[in-house]
């Protein structure tokens, strides 16, 4: 047996954070490969973050309410196999918060 943490990945279009909404599953349950696992909700959008891989939940980070940041442990799976990858990927560093300057317009 092994345990392998999974960690809220990037979700595009520029988010870096996400909040999670509910658990759809609990610590001790069965769970199966693209099996959803919370309802999180973004700037743009809400969403159901499936599972990456099978195995049982030893651990979940976050209640309903809390902010999680793209990279940040969300789930922790035991395995049978430890060979057996998580689906996609994180980048090792956080993203960077982006700025947006807005220049007034030139008057003539």
């Amino acid at each position: 047996m092994a345990e392998i943490a999974f960690s809220l990945p990037d979700l595009g279009e520029g988010l870096i954070e996400a909040t999670v909404l509910e658990w759809l599953v609990a610590v001790g349950d069965q769970v199966e490969r693209n099996q959803p696992l919370v309802e999180l909700d973004t700037t743009k959008s809400s969403l159901e973050l499936p599972s990456p891989q099978a195995g049982r939940i030893l651990r979940t980070v976050g209640e309903p309410g809390d902010v999680i940041e793209v990279g940040d442990t969300l789930v922790v799976f035991e395995v049978e196999d430890d060979t057996a990858g998580i689906v996609g990927g994180v980048p090792k560093q956080k993203p960077k918060r982006r700025r947006v300057r807005l220049n007034a317009p030139d008057e003539d």
